[in-house]
């Protein structure tokens, strides 16, 4: 599987977004499932209806809740890791969002990520030391 960030899922959906063309290109490319975390796709449905784009924010659950998108849960375990991480990538700052990628990167053992967030996505380091490989921007 390969990680979705939120910015992937608003070029994706949204034509408007400078990184459309691309999004789309390597989403028809996949050859493997997606997946992503619940505070991901509430940041998408955010973003996408903060824009005007509401239809879209819908359309995008509707494919996410059709199965054809992996949703990782933040279980207990999980939970114990966001604020250490978040404190960790203050500097930055860090997300919740951010921090259940990192989280589902340690859990899948990959860091093979979708994301329009270069500087981010080439900071942080899953299990404390190993970076993503952003196959959206290379």
């Amino acid at each position: 599987m390969i990680i979705a960030d939120s910015g992937f899922w608003v070029a994706l959906f949204n034509r408007a977004d400078r990184h459309h063309a691309r999004a789309r290109a390597v989403s028809q490319a996949l050859h493997e499932r997606l997946v992503t975390t619940w505070p991901v796709l509430t940041e998408v449905t955010h973003l996408l209806a903060q824009r005007g784009h509401t239809g879209l924010a819908r359309r995008f659950l509707e494919r996410c809740f059709a199965g054809t998108v992996e949703i990782f849960e933040l279980d207990a375990e999980a939970r114990a890791r966001v604020l250490p991480l978040m404190q960790r990538y203050n500097d930055l700052p860090m997300d919740l969002a951010d921090a259940s990628l990192v989280i589902l990167a340690e859990r899948l053992g990959h860091g093979r990520i979708l994301s329009t967030d270069q500087r981010d996505f080439e900071t942080y380091r899953w299990k404390n030391h190993h970076p993503f490989e952003n196959l959206l921007l290379t």
